[in-house]
């Protein structure tokens, strides 16, 4: 007997691809080292260190941006558990809920510049998911899941 599943695949969206990184941060630092440059020839030295610290800055937020491409969330509903596996490069974490106890819920901000979240809960334990995703798409993202999943003692049908 083959079991009904639905799966749903989450990632950030990361339209900068590594070549394009490199090329703005060239392009970066020929600018920035260029006036840096032109300004020492004329006694303002000092500058020098601020533009590689402004550069290295910039180096490792790019590096830090570019890293959030391999992190991905795999939500698996089945007929008897909801499964989410959180990936991050190597990194891995499963974490499994009974389909007919776990709830989603959609949390408000504590202010109004902080996103919402959605977390999936079950026994005391929660697991938050598209944290990465905008407002609009972890609302539409609730809405799937509350369709699938359904309220605590009540598990809709998947097929």
């Amino acid at each position: 007997m083959e079991t009904a599943f639905e799966r749903i695949v989450i990632a950030p969206n990361c339209s900068l691809s590594v070549q394009g990184a490199l090329l703005f941060f060239g392009g970066m630092c020929t600018v920035s080292f260029g006036i840096a440059g032109l300004m020492a020839l004329q006694g303002y030295w000092p500058i020098l260190p601020f533009a590689g610290l402004e550069m290295a800055l910039l180096g490792w937020a790019l590096k830090v941006s570019m890293a959030r491409r391999h992190h991905h969330q795999t939500i698996t509903v089945s007929e008897t558990d909801v499964c989410i596996e959180s990936r991050s490069g190597s990194q891995s974490v499963k974490v499994v809920f009974p389909r007919h106890w776990a709830r989603v819920t959609l949390r408000r901000p504590s202010s109004r510049l902080h996103p919402s979240r959605l977390v999936i809960e079950s026994s005391g334990r929660q697991c938050e998911v598209g944290g990465f995703l905008t407002e609009e798409e972890r609302r539409g993202l609730a809405v799937r899941l509350q369709r699938l999943i359904g309220r605590v003692n009540e598990s809709p049908s998947l097929a």
